[in-house]
C-alpha cells in the first residue's frame, strides 16, 4: 500500500464510530501548554459533550495542580518524576490517581475509559505516547506536528493497522480537513497552506542577523508557546506543516504549496481539479480547530469571535522567501530525501531553538546548523521506532557539537 493511501485512510477511517459515542472522555497530553489550556476551556464550555478524563504535563507542576483541582480529572500524570511527591501531596484530598514518568504517561492514554487523546506535547517527546494511544485504539486529536514530521510513515501505517482516526488540530490542517469533507481525494489538485510570515516577514537578511529572542517571541497574530513561536518566526513551523499535510491527506509534497497571508484569516485552502478553491476562514483562535477535532462530525456552537467583513479591509498574499527563511527550503529538502531525514531535521531544529532561546546562537545560524546536521547524519530507510530514537539522539549530539564549535 502506498504512503499516500495510508495517510488518507488513517485520517478518515472509523469516523463513523464517533457518531455512536456518548460524552467523549478525553486525555490531554500536555495540558499546561497553550493548546492544552485552551482545550480544557473548550471541554468546560461543552460539558454535555466532553469530559476531562486525564491530564499530563512535563514540568509545570503548579499549573497541573491548579488544573486538576479545577477540572477534576480521574488521572493526573507528570513526566518529570522529581515533581511526583509535590503533585501527590497537593492532590491528596481529591479522588484522583497520580502518576509520574514517561512510561506512566504512555499507560495513561491506554486506559479503557479514554475515548480520545489530544496529543499536544511539544516536540519529539510526543511520539511514544502517541504511538501507545494509536495501538490502544484511541481516536487521536493531533496537535503535536513533530509526531508526523519525525515518523509520519510509521504513525500513519499504525493508524491504518489499528483503525484509528487522526483528527488535525493545527489551524492549517483543520482548515484543509474542513475543506475536503464531502469531497473525493482524487479530485484534489493541490493544498495551499497559509503562513502569517511571522514578526520578521518584511525584514532584510541583514536585519535578521541581529534579531533577538524577545523580538521573535512577539508573533503578530497568534498566542502560542515559545518553541512554536520561534518556529513560526523562522518558517520552520510551515515546513513542518507541509510534511504533516503530506501524511495526513495523502498528497505528494509537490502538490502542497505555501503562501504568506499576513492577516491569518484564511487558514488554508484546497484547490480541486476543476479549478475551484475551498477555504476555511476565521479569526486567529485555536479553540475553533480544537473544538472541531473534539466534536467531529458534529459542528458545535460557540461564543468565539466572528469575522466582521465591515472592518476587514484587505486579504493579501505573497510568495515565501526561502533565501531569507532557509528553514522552509530545508523542510522541503527533508521531504524529498524522505526516510529518516525529517527526523534529523526536527532534532536539529529542537536543539537550535533551545540554543536561540538561551542566547547561544543567532537567528540565521539556526538554519546553518540544521543544514550541516542533515548532511552529517546517515539516511535510514524504513526506520523502526528504535531507529527513530537513535537517529534523534545522534542528530541532537551533532547539532550541539556544531553550536559549540560556533
Amino acid at each position: 500500500m502506498n504512503s499516500g493511501m495510508t495517510g488518507k485512510q488513517s485520517i478518515l477511517k472509523c469516523l463513523l464510530n464517533f457518531i455512536e459515542m456518548d460524552k467523549r472522555k478525553i486525555a490531554i497530553l500536555g495540558s499546561t501548554g497553550s493548546i492544552g489550556t485552551q482545550a480544557l476551556e473548550v471541554i468546560a464550555s461543552h460539558s454535555q459533550e466532553f469530559e476531562v478524563y486525564a491530564i499530563s504535563a512535563n514540568n509545570s507542576v503548579d499549573l497541573l495542580i491548579e488544573q486538576a483541582r479545577k477540572y477534576n480529572p480521574e488521572v493526573v500524570a507528570i513526566a518529570n518524576t522529581a515533581h511526583y511527591c509535590t503533585l501527590k501531596a497537593a492532590l491528596a484530598d481529591l479522588p484522583v490517581k497520580v502518576f509520574a514518568g514517561e512510561d506512566a504517561i504512555c499507560q495513561m492514554v491506554e486506559m479503557e475509559p479514554v475515548d480520545m487523546v489530544l496529543a499536544s506535547m511539544v516536540g519529539f517527546a510526543g511520539l511514544k505516547p502517541t504511538i501507545h494511544a494509536i495501538k490502544a485504539g484511541k481516536a487521536l486529536a493531533l496537535a503535536n506536528k513533530e509526531t508526523l514530521v519525525v515518523a509520519g510513515e510509521l504513525v500513519t501505517a499504525l493508524a491504518n493497522e489499528y483503525k484509528v482516526p487522526i483528527l488535525p488540530v493545527d489551524s492549517e490542517h483543520s482548515a484543509v480537513f474542513q475543506s475536503i469533507v464531502g469531497e473525493s481525494f482524487d479530485t484534489i489538485e493541490k493544498i495551499i497552506l497559509t503562513a502569517s510570515g511571522g514578526p520578521f516577514r518584511n525584514f532584510t537578511r541583514e536585519q535578521l542577523l541581529t534579531v533577538t529572542k524577545e523580538q521573535a517571541l512577539k508573533h503578530p497574530n497568534w498566542d502560542m508557546g515559545a518553541k512554536i513561536t520561534i518556529d513560526s518566526a523562522s518558517m520552520m513551523n510551515k515546513g513542518f506543516e507541509v510534511i504533516e499535510a503530506k501524511w495526513l491527506f495523502g498528497v505528494p509534497y509537490s502538490k502542497i504549496e505555501v503562501v504568506v497571508h499576513p492577516q491569518s484569516i484564511i487558514h488554508s485552502m484546497v484547490q480541486y481539479h476543476d479549478g475551484a478553491i475551498k477555504a476555511q476562514l476565521g479569526v486567529p483562535d485555536m479553540k475553533l480547530p480544537i473544538q472541531y477535532a473534539f466534536s467531529y462530525p458534529k459542528r458545535l456552537g460557540s461564543a468565539f469571535d466572528r469575522i466582521s467583513f465591515d472592518t476587514l479591509t484587505e486579504l493579501t498574499f505573497q510568495k515565501p522567501d526561502v533565501e531569507r527563511f532557509p528553514n522552509l527550503g530545508l523542510a522541503y529538502q527533508a521531504i524529498r530525501d524522505g526516510a529518516s531525514m525529517p527526523c534529523v531535521l526536527n532534532a536539529a531544529n529542537e536543539v537550535c531553538v533551545a540554543a536561540f532561546l538561551h542566547d547561544r546562537i543567532g537567528f540565521l545560524q539556526m538554519s546553518s546548523v540544521i543544514e550541516k546536521t542533515m548532511s552529517r547524519v546517515a539516511l535510514v530507510r524504513n526506520p523502526s521506532l528504535e531507529d527513530y530514537l537513535e537517529i534523534d539522539r545522534e542528530s541532537r549530539r551533532i547539532a550541539e557539537e556544531l553550536i559549540g564549535l560556533g
